[in-house]
C-alpha cells in the first residue's frame, strides 16, 4: 500500500514517514471510547506536541501581545488549554460521522436558524461565517445532520501524504469541499449562485487584507466572505460551536445575519461577533495562529497617534 501510494503522491521520505506515524496514531486513538480518546489527544497535544512544535510559545506570545498585563502563569494556562482544545478538535475531525451523530440531538440556539430555514425555502444561498474557535466543524455537521448540505473552503496541507487522507476525510459527510485558491473560490461562488450553503473561517492573517482591529490590534483581514455574499445575494450568518466543561459536548449558536452593506463594515461586524465569543471563552480560540504581525506593528508604532 505504501509503495503504491508513494507512486501516486510525490513527497519526501520524511513526509511519508511523518504521515505513517500520524496515521498509526489516529488509528490507535480512534479505537478508544470517545471520552478517553479526547482526553488522550488533548493531553498529548498540550504536553508533547505544543512545546515541541512551538505552539505553546506562539500562543503565549500572542496572549502577551494582546494582554500585556496578563501574568505568565495565566498565559501558560490558556496556551495549554488551547492546545488541548486543538488536539480534541483534530481527532474529532477524523470521526465526522460520529460527530454528526452527537450533534444531531443538540439544540441550535440563536436567531439565525430561522433565517437559514427561510432562505432554504426561498432557494437563497447561505454563507456561514466563523472563526477557529471551539470546533467549527461541530456546528457545520449539526446543520448537516438536519438535512442541510453545507460545503466550505479548506487549506491544502503541506505534507502531500497527509493531505491525501485529510481531503478524503472531508468528503465523509455531505458538503462540497473547495480548496483555497482561485479555482476553489470560483467553485464556491458557483455553488452559492445555485442557492447552495457553505462556510468560511475569516480569522486568518492575509497580507492582502484590510486592517481591521481584532482584540484591540490591527490585523490584515480579507473581505472575500462579504464580497461573495454581496455578489451572490447570500445570507451572511455568523455561527459558533462552544465546547462545554465536560470536554465532549457543545452548544451551537447561529446568530442574526449580518446586514449587507460595505464589505469592510460587514467583516468588522463579523470580527466583533467572534471577539465576543473569545472574551467569554479565551481558551477556545486558536491562539497558535499567526493572526497578527507584532514586529510589523512595532515598526509602525511611532507613526501612530492613538493607542
Amino acid at each position: 500500500m505504501a509503495a503504491t501510494q508513494s507512486n501516486k503522491i510525490k513527497g519526501t521520505f520524511g513526509q511519508w514517514l511523518s504521515d505513517r506515524i500520524l496515521r498509526a496514531m489516529i488509528w490507535t486513538v480512534l479505537r478508544f471510547p470517545l471520552r478517553t480518546r479526547l482526553q488522550i489527544m488533548g493531553r498529548f497535544t498540550s504536553h508533547v506536541v505544543a512545546p515541541i512544535a512551538g505552539y505553546r510559545k506562539r500562543a503565549m506570545d500572542n496572549l502577551a501581545y494582546i494582554h500585556p498585563d496578563m501574568s505568565a502563569t495565566e498565559r501558560r494556562q490558556i496556551a495549554d488549554a488551547v492546545s488541548d482544545q486543538f488536539g480534541r478538535t483534530f481527532i474529532e475531525f477524523y470521526d465526522l460521522v460520529g460527530l454528526m451523530d452527537r450533534m444531531s440531538a443538540v439544540e441550535i440556539e440563536g436567531t439565525g436558524l430561522k433565517h437559514i430555514e427561510q432562505a432554504h425555502a426561498e432557494g437563497r444561498p447561505v454563507l456561514l461565517l466563523t472563526g477557529h474557535f471551539g470546533n467549527y466543524e461541530a456546528a457545520r455537521v449539526a446543520l448537516v445532520a438536519r438535512g442541510y448540505d453545507v460545503g466550505g473552503l479548506f487549506r491544502r496541507m503541506s505534507n502531500p501524504y497527509f493531505n491525501a487522507h485529510y481531503t478524503a476525510n472531508m468528503r465523509v459527510v455531505p458538503g462540497i469541499p473547495f480548496e483555497q485558491g482561485r479555482k476553489g473560490t470560483i467553485g464556491l461562488i458557483r455553488h452559492l449562485e445555485k442557492g447552495g450553503k457553505a462556510v468560511i473561517a475569516h480569522d486568518v492573517y492575509d497580507s492582502r487584507g484590510v486592517e481591521i482591529d481584532f482584540l484591540g490590534k490591527p490585523a490584515p483581514t480579507l473581505t472575500s466572505a462579504a464580497d461573495m455574499a454581496l455578489r451572490t445575494n447570500a445570507l451572511l450568518v455568523p455561527y459558533f460551536a462552544v465546547r462545554q466543561a465536560d470536554g465532549m459536548s457543545f452548544r451551537v449558536f447561529i446568530e442574526e445575519p449580518i446586514e449587507h452593506g460595505d464589505p469592510v463594515d460587514m467583516i468588522r461586524d463579523a470580527t466583533q461577533r467572534l471577539e465576543a465569543r473569545i472574551k467569554d471563552h479565551p481558551e477556545q480560540w486558536f491562539w497558535i495562529h499567526r493572526r497578527w504581525k507584532p514586529e510589523r506593528q512595532r515598526k509602525r508604532a511611532p507613526a501612530r497617534t492613538g493607542p
